[in-house]
């Protein structure tokens, strides 16, 4: 046999690595893969040969007849080497069948082996389960991606786009692209912006969403549409969120909440079903941002466990505590701040003074000045249907407003209170509500992704504007697209009480994470004018920026709304991930750099010339 055919045909394999069973007892067979581990027993030799399929267990035996060369190489195999070996299905001995590998009850007898490329000892265990710090992973992200929980996590990303993307085409849905580099449109975070070679000293920006776009298609008349969509956001990480991501884009025209949110209930059942053999039951409960944010502190809460805020605004209206009475106070706006809290049921003796001392320090960066704890103890009356409060702040309290917090929450002996008050609601909010999951976490009331408990929720009724007091004006909540509902009409062409305006926007939530948002549009040109005035713009900085949108939309908008769905948060959630690193193949750290492929990098200064950019260093610090 030529010599180049021999070398092809050992490239090609028969099965993959977890497709093995009893049924191929005494099949000859080829396979190719990577070696897990190899262990010398001596005349035997044994190998575990993997996939992304799978693992089979490789046999070398000299004493098989024509395998003598297949054992003296086996001899020099090594953890991730990349072989083709050639054998025969045998069951394994009795007693060593391996019950944890589906193809556990065979092993492969080589007869021939080919090396097809050696590897270096890899920097950390290719194992499912991995002790090496996340740096290193990440440096060498290519090497992490042999790991099973990696790659299954990627075949599920892949099976979901697939699963949405058949679903949306039978609901009449038309997968449309949209360009990648784009004009700058502000929406609420940075762009990155990249430079135009043809036109010097102009710019196009990476697309945060395909905001405008998707709108003009509706103006189109494209109806229906959706585009599994990269978006980039130059804006400061977390664990859920990167530079570059990935959204299920979704428009609709002549709709309302009614009609739309039915469509995207069926997509999640579709893909709960088919992918994780879950049934989900529709309709989603719905809850507005206010009860929202006065029951859980959040506009994203968890539902599946209790911890709700408490108003205590009533108990203390009256109060000489500094800390109350200034709480309380309306601002120049007349806008009051609040007093929240959160009853942990029998907690008192869980939680130390260093533990209280430490929840103190977790609100601080919430902006809270500070945690009024109070335990529940025992009346020194000695009286078993009385009990006392035990705190820093006890001193400062009436025996009036003692006895309405023990009447208004249904105190006993051993509850926990933690309380929160602040000029500023907001703060508040944004303390207890993560607070709450903080506390709950450490209860163990909150609950793990194996037990599969799913909980979503339509958040509906947003604010349509927020006030910021240090821009001293207003800015839209969601993005300047979104509609004010129709009772708020009036006042949102008058301009006035714009803090009580409330939008046509709604957000999906499941388990306390936002999976997906949108909104109603605005599809009027007035309309939407009139929202660039509020939110500050001039007439001219209106047209710069949206100019071209403007004009669309006096050329016969139908009403219409959409939804954006985060792809990796919702694949993170069903794969019970901790992090959105953990289902994108290549990702980014918290400071946006890659550290396998050291990016971003510098670039020459030919290029930059080219660009007419000159780039400024930043000034040494001595």
């Amino acid at each position: 046999m030529n010599p180049e055919i021999k070398k092809v045909k050992r490239t090609v394999r028969s099965h993959h690595c977890g497709e093995l069973r009893a049924k191929n007892l005494g099949e000859e067979i080829t396979l190719c893969g990577w070696i897990s581990k190899r262990r010398d027993h001596g005349g035997l030799i044994f190998a575990d040969i993997r996939d992304r399929y799978g693992l089979t267990q490789i046999v070398f035996d000299p004493a098989v007849a024509g395998s003598d060369g297949a054992h003296e190489r086996a001899g020099r195999l090594r953890s991730e080497f990349v072989v083709w070996i050639k054998g025969k299905v045998r069951a394994r001995p009795e007693g060593m069948t391996n019950t944890k590998l589906a193809t556990g009850e065979v092993e492969i007898i080589c007869s021939d082996l080919e090396i097809l490329s050696e590897a270096k000892t890899p920097p950390f265990a290719i194992e499912d389960e991995s002790d090496a710090s996340e740096n290193l992973r990440l440096k060498y992200r290519y090497l992490d991606l042999r790991r099973g929980p990696l790659q299954r996590n990627l075949l599920t990303r892949a099976k979901v786009l697939s699963i949405v993307r058949n679903y949306l085409d039978g609901q009449g849905f038309c997968d449309v692209e949209t360009p990648i580099l784009y004009k700058s449109t502000p929406e609420g975070a940075r762009d990155f912006v990249v430079p135009s070679r043809m036109n010097p000293g102009t710019f196009y920006a990476l697309p945060q969403s395909p905001q405008t776009l998707k709108q003009l298609l509706m103006i189109s008349g494209m109806d229906r549409y959706y585009q599994i969509a990269r978006c980039f956001r130059d804006e400061d990480l977390r664990a859920d969120r990167q530079p570059e991501f990935t959204q299920i884009d979704i428009e609709q025209s002549f709709m309302d909440e009614e009609a739309f949110f039915p469509i995207l209930e069926g997509m999640i059942q579709k893909l709960w079903k088919e992918v994780l053999g879950v049934t989900i039951s529709a309709p989603f409960p719905r809850m507005s941002y206010h009860e929202a944010m006065e029951r859980f502190g959040s506009d994203k809460p968890d539902v599946r466990f209790g911890l709700e805020l408490n108003d205590l605004s009533g108990v203390f209206e009256k109060s000489e505590f500094q800390v109350f009475s200034n709480a309380l106070q309306k601002n120049n706006r007349g806008i009051p701040g609040a007093i929240r809290a959160i009853i942990a049921p029998g907690a008192a003796e869980k939680f130390s003074r260093k533990d209280l001392d430490e929840l103190t320090a977790f609100v601080g960066p919430y902006g809270a000045k500070g945690l009024l704890w109070m335990k529940v103890v025992p009346s020194a009356t000695g009286n078993a249907s009385e009990v006392d409060i035990q705190s820093p702040a006890a001193k400062f309290m009436t025996d009036a407003e003692k006895s309405a917090l023990k009447t208004k929450l249904g105190l006993k002996v051993g509850d926990l209170v933690l309380c929160v008050a602040d000029a500023k609601a907001k703060v508040v909010f944004d303390a207890l509500g993560a607070l709450r999951l903080k506390v709950g976490e450490k209860l163990g009331v909150v609950p793990k992704p194996v037990d599969q408990k799913y909980a979503f929720l339509w958040v509906v009724n947003f604010p349509l504007l927020e006030f910021d007091d240090k821009e001293g004006r207003f800015f839209a909540c969601h993005h300047p697209f979104t509609s004010p509902r129709p009772e708020f009409f009036d006042d949102f062409i008058a301009g006035t009480n714009l803090d009580r305006i409330e939008a046509s926007a709604y957000d999906l939530v499941l388990n306390g994470v936002e999976v997906g948002g949108g909104s109603l549009r605005i599809y009027r040109s007035d309309v939407q004018s009139a929202m660039f005035k509020l939110l500050g713009l001039t007439p001219e900085e209106a047209k710069e920026k949206f100019g071209f949108f403007l004009e669309a939309l006096q050329y016969g908008t139908p009403p219409h709304g959409g939804l954006a769905f985060g792809v990796d948060r919702l694949v993170m959630l069903m794969c019970g991930a901790s992090a959105i690193r953990e289902v994108v193949a290549f990702p980014k750290t918290a400071s946006g750099t890659d550290l396998m492929s050291e990016t971003p990098s510098l670039v020459t200064k030919e290029q930059l010339d080219e660009l007419g950019i000159f780039v400024r260093q930043p000034k040494s610090v001595d």
